[in-house]
């Protein structure tokens, strides 16, 4: 093989640009569409399932994207659409709410009065300890002290505790202070008065 023919190889384009780019596009819109109908997948953890469908999915895909093409090039106009796509899209998502609340969806009231909201858990697919440890990652206590929790599209889980298990706020410490001052004060008179009486 001469020098030339290998730089045509790993250059020259075997599809045109616009279907590659298309292809590219299309498969981008696939994936964002299965992972969108599939749902959330919440706590920020991916399991072992999760990990498979995402290292196989890529496989799967690629010769959709790339076609006939091999080359570098071919390659390069692939990875750049799907960049400039993923781009244009997060920009769009952040200044258009409904379009967001569309692509990214809503999210999901999973635990409602310390009690876990059931039906949305098992829509969502999630096991029952992976909540409990959840939550005890996030705030050290159980499910029965949560007010309110929900899982954002991005599987981010936010925790409102109960009024009584929040932390102590600065009244709160402010009074301890002031108590503590009492019975300083308090503790240095004893010896006075043990002077005084002896």
């Amino acid at each position: 093989m001469e020098a030339s023919e290998m730089w045509d190889d790993i250059f020259e384009l075997h599809i045109p640009v616009a279907e590659k780019v298309i292809r590219t596009l299309m498969v981008y819109v696939l994936i964002l569409a299965l992972f969108r109908l599939t749902g959330k997948r919440g706590l920020a953890s991916l399991n072992a399932f999760d990990f498979v469908v995402i290292f196989l999915l890529s496989n799967v895909v690629q010769n959709s994207i790339i076609g006939n093409d091999q080359s570098v090039t071919g390659g390069a106009i692939g990875a750049v659409t799907l960049v400039m796509a993923n781009a244009a899209i997060n920009r769009w998502l952040a200044v258009d709410e409904r379009a967001a609340h569309v692509i990214e969806g809503t999210p999901t009231t999973v635990i409602e009065d310390g009690k876990p909201v059931q039906r949305a858990i098992r829509r969502l697919g999630l096991r029952s300890d992976e909540l409990n440890d959840a939550v005890r990652k996030q705030t050290g206590s159980e499910i029965s002290s949560v007010a309110h929790s929900r899982l954002e599209p991005d599987g981010r889980l936010v925790v409102v505790l109960r009024w009584e298990e929040t932390n102590a706020t600065r009244r709160d410490i402010d009074e301890l202070e002031r108590r503590l001052i009492t019975i300083e004060d308090l503790l240095r008179a004893r010896p006075e008065r043990a002077d005084e009486e002896g």
